[in-house]
Protein backbone atom coordinates (compact mmCIF):
# COMPACT_ATOMS: atom_id res chain seq x y z
CA UNK A 1 0.00 0.00 0.00
CA UNK A 2 1.49 3.06 -1.36
CA UNK A 3 1.67 6.03 1.21
CA UNK A 4 -0.68 8.57 -0.38
CA UNK A 5 -3.15 5.34 -0.46
CA UNK A 6 -2.36 4.90 2.85
CA UNK A 7 -2.99 8.67 4.07
CA UNK A 8 -6.10 8.97 2.57
CA UNK A 9 -7.59 5.85 4.45
CA UNK A 10 -6.59 7.31 7.62
CA UNK A 11 -7.80 10.80 6.97
CA UNK A 12 -11.21 8.85 5.89
CA UNK A 13 -11.37 7.19 9.32
CA UNK A 14 -10.84 10.39 11.20
CA UNK A 15 -13.50 11.57 9.19
CA UNK A 16 -15.26 8.64 10.11
CA UNK A 17 -15.51 9.45 13.81
CA UNK A 18 -16.46 12.83 13.89
CA UNK A 19 -18.60 12.15 11.41
CA UNK A 20 -20.55 9.91 13.89
CA UNK A 21 -19.98 12.31 16.81
CA UNK A 22 -21.92 14.77 14.98
CA UNK A 23 -24.59 12.88 14.24
CA UNK A 24 -24.88 11.20 17.14
CA UNK A 25 -25.24 15.10 18.58
CA UNK A 26 -27.39 16.09 16.00
CA UNK A 27 -30.05 13.16 16.19
CA UNK A 28 -30.06 13.35 20.33
CA UNK A 29 -30.88 17.24 20.65
CA UNK A 30 -33.17 16.66 17.85
CA UNK A 31 -34.57 13.95 19.66
CA UNK A 32 -34.98 15.96 23.05
CA UNK A 33 -37.01 18.31 21.31
CA UNK A 34 -39.51 16.15 20.32
CA UNK A 35 -43.12 17.02 21.74
CA UNK A 36 -44.22 13.45 22.91
CA UNK A 37 -44.57 13.11 26.49
CA UNK A 38 -43.26 9.69 27.23
CA UNK A 39 -45.36 9.02 30.08
CA UNK A 40 -48.32 9.91 27.97
CA UNK A 41 -47.26 8.37 24.72
CA UNK A 42 -46.52 4.87 27.06
CA UNK A 43 -48.62 4.64 29.89
CA UNK A 44 -51.67 6.61 28.81
CA UNK A 45 -53.31 9.10 30.42
CA UNK A 46 -55.80 7.45 32.11
CA UNK A 47 -53.69 5.18 33.99
CA UNK A 48 -51.25 8.11 34.89
CA UNK A 49 -54.48 9.37 36.58
CA UNK A 50 -54.92 6.54 38.91
CA UNK A 51 -51.88 6.58 40.18
CA UNK A 52 -49.59 8.19 42.95
CA UNK A 53 -46.98 10.66 42.99
CA UNK A 54 -44.66 8.84 43.89
CA UNK A 55 -45.68 5.86 41.30
CA UNK A 56 -45.17 9.28 39.01
CA UNK A 57 -41.54 9.83 40.09
CA UNK A 58 -40.68 6.48 39.38
CA UNK A 59 -41.43 6.60 36.22
CA UNK A 60 -40.30 10.36 34.91
CA UNK A 61 -36.88 9.09 36.33
CA UNK A 62 -36.89 5.95 34.43
CA UNK A 63 -37.80 7.60 31.05
CA UNK A 64 -35.37 10.56 31.95
CA UNK A 65 -38.42 13.12 32.72
CA UNK A 66 -36.95 16.44 33.91
CA UNK A 67 -32.97 15.77 33.60
CA UNK A 68 -31.35 18.32 31.26
CA UNK A 69 -30.80 17.24 27.87
CA UNK A 70 -27.18 17.76 28.17
CA UNK A 71 -26.54 15.50 30.98
CA UNK A 72 -28.01 12.68 29.33
CA UNK A 73 -26.43 13.19 26.34
CA UNK A 74 -23.03 13.03 28.47
CA UNK A 75 -24.21 9.85 30.39
CA UNK A 76 -25.18 8.26 26.75
CA UNK A 77 -21.83 9.45 25.05
CA UNK A 78 -20.00 7.67 28.14
CA UNK A 79 -21.60 4.50 27.65
CA UNK A 80 -20.97 4.93 23.97
CA UNK A 81 -17.31 4.77 23.90
CA UNK A 82 -17.39 2.05 26.25
CA UNK A 83 -19.37 0.03 23.82
CA UNK A 84 -22.44 0.35 25.71
CA UNK A 85 -25.42 1.81 24.30
CA UNK A 86 -27.87 1.43 26.90
CA UNK A 87 -31.20 -0.74 28.05
CA UNK A 88 -34.12 -0.27 25.31
CA UNK A 89 -36.41 1.38 27.53
CA UNK A 90 -39.27 -0.18 25.25
CA UNK A 91 -38.06 -3.88 25.09
CA UNK A 92 -36.15 -3.30 28.87
CA UNK A 93 -33.11 -5.44 26.96
CA UNK A 94 -29.76 -4.18 25.88
CA UNK A 95 -29.98 -1.96 22.78
CA UNK A 96 -27.04 -3.99 21.22
CA UNK A 97 -29.16 -7.29 21.51
CA UNK A 98 -32.31 -5.15 20.46
CA UNK A 99 -30.43 -3.82 17.56
CA UNK A 100 -28.29 -7.63 16.53
CA UNK A 101 -31.99 -9.17 16.64
CA UNK A 102 -33.98 -6.20 14.39
CA UNK A 103 -30.76 -6.20 11.80
CA UNK A 104 -30.77 -10.09 10.76
CA UNK A 105 -34.14 -9.24 9.38
CA UNK A 106 -33.49 -5.99 8.13
CA UNK A 107 -29.85 -6.98 6.38
CA UNK A 108 -31.82 -9.57 4.79
CA UNK A 109 -33.85 -7.32 3.22
CA UNK A 110 -32.44 -4.65 2.58
CA UNK A 111 -29.32 -7.35 0.53
CA UNK A 112 -31.66 -8.56 -1.63
CA UNK A 113 -33.46 -5.20 -2.54
CA UNK A 114 -29.51 -4.07 -3.28
CA UNK A 115 -28.73 -6.93 -5.58
CA UNK A 116 -32.32 -6.75 -7.41
CA UNK A 117 -31.97 -2.76 -7.93
CA UNK A 118 -28.64 -3.03 -8.79
CA UNK A 119 -29.11 -6.26 -11.53
CA UNK A 120 -32.02 -4.69 -12.40
CA UNK A 121 -30.88 -1.41 -12.86
CA UNK A 122 -27.75 -1.97 -14.18
CA UNK A 123 -29.39 -4.36 -17.32
CA UNK A 124 -32.57 -1.83 -18.09
CA UNK A 125 -29.86 1.10 -18.48
CA UNK A 126 -27.53 -1.28 -21.10
CA UNK A 127 -30.52 -2.06 -23.03
CA UNK A 128 -31.85 1.63 -23.14
CA UNK A 129 -28.47 3.26 -24.25
CA UNK A 130 -27.75 0.38 -26.67
CA UNK A 131 -30.97 0.86 -27.92
CA UNK A 132 -30.73 4.55 -27.98
CA UNK A 133 -33.74 6.38 -29.28
CA UNK A 134 -35.59 3.21 -30.35
CA UNK A 135 -39.11 1.44 -28.27
CA UNK A 136 -37.19 -0.20 -25.73
CA UNK A 137 -34.93 3.30 -24.71
CA UNK A 138 -38.55 4.89 -24.74
CA UNK A 139 -40.23 2.48 -22.39
CA UNK A 140 -37.58 2.07 -20.33
CA UNK A 141 -37.16 5.88 -19.85
CA UNK A 142 -40.58 6.25 -19.32
CA UNK A 143 -41.12 3.70 -16.75
CA UNK A 144 -38.31 5.05 -15.24
CA UNK A 145 -39.34 8.70 -14.72
CA UNK A 146 -42.64 7.30 -13.59
CA UNK A 147 -41.01 5.13 -11.09
CA UNK A 148 -39.00 7.66 -10.02
CA UNK A 149 -41.91 9.99 -8.63
CA UNK A 150 -43.35 6.75 -6.97
CA UNK A 151 -42.78 7.31 -2.96
CA UNK A 152 -41.77 4.20 -1.31
CA UNK A 153 -44.85 3.87 0.91
CA UNK A 154 -46.93 4.25 -2.05
CA UNK A 155 -45.89 1.08 -4.09
CA UNK A 156 -45.58 -0.87 -1.44
CA UNK A 157 -49.01 -0.52 -0.70
CA UNK A 158 -50.39 -1.18 -4.21
CA UNK A 159 -48.11 -4.21 -4.10
CA UNK A 160 -49.37 -4.74 -1.23
CA UNK A 161 -53.35 -4.92 -2.33
CA UNK A 162 -52.27 -6.51 -5.13
CA UNK A 163 -50.22 -9.25 -4.56
CA UNK A 164 -51.56 -10.06 -1.02
CA UNK A 165 -54.92 -9.01 -0.94
CA UNK A 166 -56.56 -8.62 -4.74
CA UNK A 167 -54.51 -12.10 -5.40
CA UNK A 168 -53.35 -13.99 -2.80
CA UNK A 169 -50.07 -14.69 -3.81
CA UNK A 170 -47.68 -13.61 -0.75
CA UNK A 171 -48.32 -12.71 2.67
CA UNK A 172 -49.90 -9.54 3.83
CA UNK A 173 -47.30 -8.97 6.41
CA UNK A 174 -44.62 -9.76 8.91
CA UNK A 175 -41.46 -11.73 8.61
CA UNK A 176 -42.62 -15.01 9.96
CA UNK A 177 -46.38 -16.72 9.64
CA UNK A 178 -48.44 -15.70 12.08
CA UNK A 179 -48.32 -17.63 15.35
CA UNK A 180 -45.19 -18.86 14.74
CA UNK A 181 -41.84 -18.73 16.34
CA UNK A 182 -39.09 -16.99 14.67
CA UNK A 183 -37.01 -20.23 15.55
CA UNK A 184 -39.59 -22.56 13.68
CA UNK A 185 -39.79 -20.63 10.43
CA UNK A 186 -38.27 -22.14 7.29
CA UNK A 187 -36.21 -20.47 5.02
CA UNK A 188 -39.35 -20.82 2.93
CA UNK A 189 -41.77 -18.81 4.87
CA UNK A 190 -38.86 -16.15 5.13
CA UNK A 191 -38.28 -15.80 1.56
CA UNK A 192 -42.38 -15.75 1.03
CA UNK A 193 -42.52 -12.69 3.40
CA UNK A 194 -39.78 -11.14 2.59
CA UNK A 195 -40.56 -11.34 -1.18
CA UNK A 196 -43.27 -8.11 -1.07
CA UNK A 197 -41.11 -6.07 0.59
CA UNK A 198 -37.87 -6.81 -0.77
CA UNK A 199 -39.07 -6.25 -3.91
CA UNK A 200 -40.80 -2.75 -3.26
CA UNK A 201 -37.17 -1.41 -1.92
CA UNK A 202 -35.25 -2.82 -4.83
CA UNK A 203 -37.77 -0.84 -7.37
CA UNK A 204 -37.45 2.03 -6.15
CA UNK A 205 -33.61 2.12 -6.60
CA UNK A 206 -33.84 0.53 -9.90
CA UNK A 207 -34.46 4.22 -12.10
CA UNK A 208 -30.98 5.88 -10.74
CA UNK A 209 -29.25 2.94 -11.73
CA UNK A 210 -30.68 2.41 -15.06
CA UNK A 211 -30.58 6.33 -15.95
CA UNK A 212 -27.19 6.61 -15.20
CA UNK A 213 -25.98 3.30 -16.91
CA UNK A 214 -28.18 4.49 -20.03
CA UNK A 215 -25.90 7.36 -20.03
CA UNK A 216 -22.83 5.83 -19.30
CA UNK A 217 -23.93 3.27 -22.07
CA UNK A 218 -24.39 6.31 -25.27
CA UNK A 219 -20.73 7.68 -24.08
CA UNK A 220 -19.44 4.46 -24.55
CA UNK A 221 -21.34 3.27 -27.54
CA UNK A 222 -20.37 6.65 -29.05
CA UNK A 223 -16.28 6.68 -28.20
CA UNK A 224 -13.88 5.89 -30.63
CA UNK A 225 -12.29 2.16 -29.09
CA UNK A 226 -15.98 1.45 -29.98
CA UNK A 227 -15.82 2.77 -33.20
CA UNK A 228 -12.45 0.89 -34.18
CA UNK A 229 -13.97 -2.32 -32.99
CA UNK A 230 -16.42 -2.16 -35.43
CA UNK A 231 -14.38 -1.23 -37.91
CA UNK A 232 -12.63 -4.72 -37.01
CA UNK A 233 -16.11 -6.10 -37.53
CA UNK A 234 -16.97 -7.09 -34.53
CA UNK A 235 -20.87 -5.85 -33.69
CA UNK A 236 -24.00 -6.57 -31.81
CA UNK A 237 -23.84 -7.87 -28.10
CA UNK A 238 -20.60 -9.60 -28.46
CA UNK A 239 -18.92 -5.92 -29.30
CA UNK A 240 -21.01 -4.74 -25.97
CA UNK A 241 -19.86 -7.59 -24.00
CA UNK A 242 -16.34 -7.33 -25.10
CA UNK A 243 -15.89 -3.92 -24.87
CA UNK A 244 -18.57 -1.86 -23.48
CA UNK A 245 -19.42 -3.56 -20.33
CA UNK A 246 -15.72 -3.03 -19.09
CA UNK A 247 -16.05 0.32 -18.75
CA UNK A 248 -19.97 0.85 -17.10
CA UNK A 249 -19.35 -2.11 -14.29
CA UNK A 250 -17.26 0.21 -11.81
CA UNK A 251 -19.17 2.88 -12.15
CA UNK A 252 -22.24 1.09 -11.83
CA UNK A 253 -21.15 -0.80 -8.61
CA UNK A 254 -20.09 2.50 -7.12
CA UNK A 255 -23.08 4.49 -7.24
CA UNK A 256 -24.46 1.02 -6.04
CA UNK A 257 -22.58 1.09 -3.02
CA UNK A 258 -23.29 4.64 -2.48
CA UNK A 259 -27.11 4.04 -2.75
CA UNK A 260 -27.20 2.09 0.40
CA UNK A 261 -27.92 5.69 2.70
CA UNK A 262 -31.35 5.39 0.19
CA UNK A 263 -31.53 1.84 1.39
CA UNK A 264 -32.21 3.18 4.92
CA UNK A 265 -34.08 5.31 4.54
CA UNK A 266 -36.52 3.72 2.00
CA UNK A 267 -36.57 0.49 4.42
CA UNK A 268 -38.11 2.34 7.15
CA UNK A 269 -41.62 3.14 5.14
CA UNK A 270 -41.60 0.02 3.74
CA UNK A 271 -41.06 -1.95 7.21
CA UNK A 272 -43.72 -0.02 8.69
CA UNK A 273 -46.36 -0.65 5.63
CA UNK A 274 -45.86 -4.55 6.08
CA UNK A 275 -45.42 -4.92 9.52
CA UNK A 276 -41.87 -6.05 9.26
CA UNK A 277 -40.26 -6.30 11.96
CA UNK A 278 -36.86 -4.83 11.11
CA UNK A 279 -34.33 -2.05 12.07
CA UNK A 280 -36.45 0.65 10.42
CA UNK A 281 -39.89 0.06 12.19
CA UNK A 282 -37.97 -0.62 15.56
CA UNK A 283 -36.87 3.03 14.66
CA UNK A 284 -40.29 4.09 13.95
CA UNK A 285 -41.45 2.69 17.57
CA UNK A 286 -38.40 4.09 19.28
CA UNK A 287 -39.37 7.76 17.89
CA UNK A 288 -42.89 7.22 18.79
CA UNK A 289 -42.12 5.93 22.12
CA UNK A 290 -39.32 8.15 22.83
CA UNK A 291 -37.27 5.27 23.70
CA UNK A 292 -33.94 7.46 23.53
CA UNK A 293 -31.67 4.83 23.51
CA UNK A 294 -32.50 2.49 21.19
CA UNK A 295 -33.13 5.40 19.04
CA UNK A 296 -29.81 6.61 19.29
CA UNK A 297 -27.99 3.08 18.97
CA UNK A 298 -29.91 2.54 15.52
CA UNK A 299 -28.77 5.91 14.58
CA UNK A 300 -25.35 4.98 15.14
CA UNK A 301 -25.29 2.03 13.65
CA UNK A 302 -27.07 3.20 10.56
CA UNK A 303 -24.50 5.88 10.16
CA UNK A 304 -21.70 3.49 10.70
CA UNK A 305 -22.78 1.45 7.60
CA UNK A 306 -23.97 4.49 5.38
CA UNK A 307 -20.40 5.73 5.78
CA UNK A 308 -19.15 2.04 5.58
CA UNK A 309 -20.78 1.97 2.11
CA UNK A 310 -19.52 4.82 0.53
CA UNK A 311 -15.97 4.26 2.02
CA UNK A 312 -16.47 1.08 -0.03
CA UNK A 313 -17.40 3.07 -3.45
CA UNK A 314 -14.06 5.07 -3.16
CA UNK A 315 -11.62 2.30 -2.72
CA UNK A 316 -13.32 0.92 -5.34
CA UNK A 317 -12.24 3.59 -7.63
CA UNK A 318 -8.88 3.98 -6.05
CA UNK A 319 -8.03 0.26 -6.74
CA UNK A 320 -8.88 0.81 -10.08
CA UNK A 321 -7.07 4.42 -11.27
CA UNK A 322 -3.54 5.17 -10.21
CA UNK A 323 -3.94 8.42 -10.90
CA UNK A 324 -6.86 8.71 -8.13
CA UNK A 325 -4.43 7.12 -5.65
CA UNK A 326 -2.10 10.06 -6.09
CA UNK A 327 -4.70 12.71 -6.44
CA UNK A 328 -5.95 11.25 -2.54
CA UNK A 329 -3.08 11.73 -0.92
CA UNK A 330 -2.01 15.42 -2.57
CA UNK A 331 -5.37 16.54 -2.00
CA UNK A 332 -6.47 16.27 1.40
CA UNK A 333 -8.05 12.82 1.34
CA UNK A 334 -10.62 13.69 -1.50
CA UNK A 335 -10.76 11.90 -4.61
CA UNK A 336 -11.08 13.81 -8.12
CA UNK A 337 -12.49 11.95 -10.60
CA UNK A 338 -10.97 11.51 -13.68
CA UNK A 339 -12.49 11.33 -16.98
CA UNK A 340 -10.70 9.22 -19.94
CA UNK A 341 -9.29 11.93 -21.62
Amino acid sequence: MSKSTAGYIGKRLARFWLYLAAVSVMAFFLVSLSPVDPLKSNVGQAALGSMSQEQIKRLEAYWGVGIPAGRRFLNWLGGAVRGELGVSLLYRRPVLDVIREKAASSLWLMASAWALSGGLGFLLGVISGVKRGKWQDRLITAWCMAAAGMPAFWLAMMLLMLLAVRFPIFPIGFSVPVGMAAAEATLADRLSHAFLPALTLGLTGVPNMAMHTRSKMIEVMESDYICYARARGEQGWRLIRRHGLRGLLLPAITLQFGSISEMFGGSVLVEEVFSYPGLGQAAVTAGLGSDVPLLMGITLISAALVFAGNFAADLLYLAADPRMRADAGRKGGRLHVHDGS
